[in-house]
């Protein structure tokens, strides 16, 4: 790859100052839609018959989502993007989420905190994977460095953990710090199902 990383000159690297949107692409239009807007309480900025632009907060569009009914189903094992992941201020948040979704009928497929993050994900209708995370470090320095400990060496991936266990805990008033280490309501090994 060529090219200068300093396209701003005097030194600047010029880079993405966050990321705005996702689009996608569906054939259970009304279907996906309603999924997205449950689980992000989103509001329709804007639709019609071919596209919904949706949002959770100051941005005009978070998401997009295009109708397109020709569209054959996702297979299972390509290449692509893996998941989105969206982050929660702290972990109450994550889990108040987790309950107001499993009310609607929407539970996760897999609860893990990965050490840096404990995460819940979801899979939209179309076999999308979602991602809602809460960063266990109040400092990124802190979780970056997690990626280099003795912890991370031995299980990358982390430790998966019942969530109506981890709500138990948390109403029953443990610190934001504790829900959030490793091996919290952590499932049975035997238990453990992707």
């Amino acid at each position: 790859m060529t090219g200068n990383l300093d396209q701003g000159g005097a030194g600047e690297r010029i880079v993405p100052f966050k990321m705005a949107h996702l689009v996608i692409r569906t054939a259970r239009y009304a279907e996906v839609v309603q999924w997205y807007r449950t689980v992000f309480l989103a509001d329709v900025v804007f639709a019609n018959e071919m596209l919904t632009f949706i949002t959770f907060d100051d941005e005009h569009h978070r998401a997009a989502i295009a109708n397109m009914p020709e569209l054959a189903p996702k297979p299972e094992g390509t290449v692509g993007i893996d998941h989105i992941s969206f982050s929660y201020r702290d972990i109450g948040e994550l889990l108040t989420t987790y309950l107001r979704l499993k009310q609607d009928g929407i539970v996760p497929f897999w609860c893990i905190n990965h050490g840096p993050t404990t995460s819940i994900y979801y899979r939209d209708p179309e076999g999308n994977d979602i991602e809602l995370q809460v960063d266990n470090y109040p400092d990124p320095k802190d979780a970056a460095a997690y990626f280099h400990s003795h912890a991370f060496a031995s299980n990358p991936i982390g430790v998966e953990f019942d969530p109506d266990a981890m709500v138990t805990l948390w109403r029953d008033g443990m610190p934001a710090s504790q829900l959030c280490r490793q091996g919290t309501a952590a499932r049975p090994v035997a238990a453990v199902a992707r």
